[in-house]
């Protein structure tokens, strides 16, 4: 287990320091902030959908290595998925760092964004890790405002 755990390390550490998809989107159909104020992050997802396609997603913004991770690994996964799609992975992330087992087709369906399983062990990182999440959520909604995690 210990050798999973640091491969999991890993890819978090890794998307922290070459975060994909890090950039402002000029044509990006929808955008919006979303804070955590307990750690400081703050982040602008960017949009761009074709139809029901997330064509296009990336993300600006400073926090924490699991909150740029989280946000790197959801613009890799996300991009050419349905919106129902992104729904669905938003739910079994959100379960997988709150700590409610996913069944084991979901973990499989979740790749890199496993690596996350860990922080359910720490109730204030998950913030951290579901506040690109939550704030792709509330652009898919088409919602404004600024988000917050509390």
């Amino acid at each position: 287990m210990s050798a999973l755990r640091d491969l999991y390390q890993q890819v978090i550490l890794d998307h922290n320091r070459n975060p994909k998809n890090f950039r402002s989107m000029q044509d990006a159909t929808g955008s919006i902030e979303g804070y955590n104020p307990l750690c400081g992050d703050h982040y602008t997802i960017y949009v761009r959908m074709d139809g029901d396609v997330i064509a296009d997603i990336s993300f600006t913004g400073a926090g924490c290595a699991i909150s740029k991770a989280s946000a790197s690994v959801m613009s890799s996964m996300l991009k050419g998925r349905t919106r129902s799609e992104a729904e669905g992975m938003f739910r079994d992330f959100h379960g997988l760092v709150t700590g409610v087992a996913a069944p084991e087709e979901r973990m499989e369906r979740l790749g890199k964004l496993a690596a996350f399983a860990g922080v359910s062990e720490f109730p204030a990182r998950v913030k951290c890790a579901s506040l690109p999440w939550h704030t792709l959520h509330a652009v898919l909604a088409g919602k404004s405002q600024p988000i917050s995690t509390e």
